[in-house]
């Protein structure tokens, strides 16, 4: 990979400094949650989610979420 000259990196910097990214709030993303809370998640766990979220191409989020109804479902039906 190309490393950039100092001109360049300059040019990105200030490109960066003076420009507000616009962010598009219809489309699902880190910077359009509403409510986000950070968890911390141990390193079995986060494997075990990033191998599954793989295989099932589905999002992190959406498989704890039906890890929750299935959890939440098992304790009504108890």
């Amino acid at each position: 990979m190309a490393r950039m000259t100092d001109d360049e990196a300059d040019a990105l910097d200030e490109l960066w400094t003076h420009t507000t990214p616009e962010i598009d709030t219809s489309k699902p993303g880190f910077l359009t949650r509403k409510g986000f809370t950070m968890v911390s998640l141990d390193p079995v766990t986060a494997t075990y989610l990033q191998a599954k979220a793989s295989v099932s191409r589905n999002s992190p989020s959406e498989i704890i979420s039906e890890l929750v109804r299935k959890e939440l479902a098992a304790s009504i039906s108890a």
